[in-house]
Parts: C-alpha cells; sequence; structure tokens
C-alpha cells in the first residue's frame, strides 16, 4: 500500500491505567486488516511500565510494540502472536511531534480512537489545549468531522469530567467509558478486556469477533462459558 493509498486510524494511548485496553484494541485494528498511526503519550509510558514491565522507546518502539501485543492481560508475555506483516501497517509518532502528520486536517485518516483516556486527555480535548500530538490529533478529527471514540478509565468521575464528557459528546465524539458487561460470558480478565475493546471497534465500525454479541436469549452467557 501506498502513502497515497494509506487511510490509518489514528490511536492514542493516554496515561490512565488499561493499557491492555489498547493492546487489545491495535491487535483488532491489525487483524481486521487497517492501517494505525500510533501515539503513545507520554504519560501512559509510565503507566506501561507499571502494568507490564515494558519501557517504550520511540527508538525502539517496533520490538517495544510486539512485547506489548504478545502480551496478554493476565501477565503472559506470548499469548497473542502479532507478525511482522502486521506490525508494518503500524506508524508511529513520538507524542511531542507537533509537526507530525496527524496534527493536520490534511493528513488522510479514517479517525481516531484514544484508549484509554484518563481525565486529564478527557479535559484536554474538550477544551481544545493540544498540548501534545494525542491532544492535537483528537482536536483535528473533531474539526474535521471524522469519527472519535474516547475510552475513558476513571472512576467515581466528577462534575468537572462529566461536564466535560458532555462537551465532547456534544462535539460528536463516542464516550466511551471502559465498563466492561458480563452476558458475553467472560471466563478470563482477557474477556473482559477484549469486551472494551470490542465496544470501541464496534464504535468505529471495524469488524471484530472480540466478544460473544447479545442474542436476546437469556442464559447465553453463562452456557457460553461452559463452553469454553
Amino acid at each position: 500500500m501506498t502513502d497515497e493509498q494509506r487511510r490509518p486510524w489514528i490511536v492514542g494511548v493516554s496515561g490512565a491505567s488499561g493499557t491492555p485496553f489498547a493492546a487489545a484494541v491495535l491487535r483488532g485494528l491489525l487483524a481486521a486488516g487497517e492501517s494505525v498511526d500510533l501515539v503513545v503519550s507520554r504519560a501512559s509510558r509510565l503507566t506501561l511500565l507499571d502494568e507490564t514491565g515494558i519501557a517504550f522507546r520511540d527508538g525502539h518502539w517496533r520490538e517495544d510494540l510486539a512485547a506489548w501485543l504478545a502480551r496478554g492481560a493476565d501477565g503472559k508475555p506470548d499469548a497473542f502472536a502479532v507478525g511482522g506483516a502486521e506490525l508494518e501497517r503500524v506508524r508511529h509518532w513520538p507524542a511531542g511531534d507537533l509537526a507530525a502528520g496527524p496534527s493536520s486536517g490534511s493528513y488522510p485518516a479514517r479517525g481516531m480512537l484514544v484508549v484509554p483516556a484518563s481525565t486529564a486527555c478527557v479535559a484536554g480535548v474538550a477544551l481544545g489545549l493540544s498540548k501534545d500530538l494525542l491532544q492535537r490529533a483528537a482536536s483535528v478529527t473533531l474539526k474535521e468531522r471524522r469519527p472519535l471514540v474516547v475510552a475513558v478509565r476513571e472512576t467515581p468521575l466528577s462534575g468537572r469530567t462529566l461536564k466535560q464528557m458532555v462537551a465532547l459528546d456534544e462535539a460528536g465524539a463516542v464516550v466511551l467509558p471502559a465498563s466492561p458487561a458480563f452476558y458475553a460470558g467472560a471466563t478470563h480478565i482477557q474477556d473482559l478486556v477484549d469486551f472494551v475493546a470490542g465496544r470501541v471497534l464496534d464504535a468505529a465500525g471495524v469488524p471484530h469477533r472480540l466478544y460473544r454479541r447479545w442474542e436476546g436469549e437469556l442464559g447465553g452467557g453463562s452456557r457460553g462459558a461452559q463452553d469454553r
């Protein structure tokens, strides 16, 4: 695929707890054949190091990303196989690079997924602060009327943050709290993570098979869990 044909999803990872959600979304996008532009904020690198032990480095981002995507939500280092061909569809932009492609509305992109989104990130995007590339790319996504999904990971939520989430909704974003459901028959922590990731991809219109969908039949989730 040439640069002229490439229209990636921009994935922004902010400093909230929940780096396994981001990994599941990235795997889902790559499995669907999508291209990805990745922006990992400075704060999120501390969270990633704390939650996984992986240090995400700009100079070695491809190796670090491969280790991150291979890791399961339970901490197993080789839970998933992500091939080199899939990683070739990822482009990484340093969070401090405000001259990067996604900082401009003329840069071709399908939309943006912020997973997880901290309350600081929510505030920055709602107020249009553009303090780093993640916030700038989200602001560009809104002004260009492209899909923006913001997976908020915080509890409890303050009144100020709730108002900022309403502002994002009114601006056209999908505000998607990272709230797993249990009707899909979860038996493992990865199932709960994949449910949230699947809902993010649903909001973006990207096909996936990350969770069992509701089919209008009571008890289906418990039966699905017994079958595993």
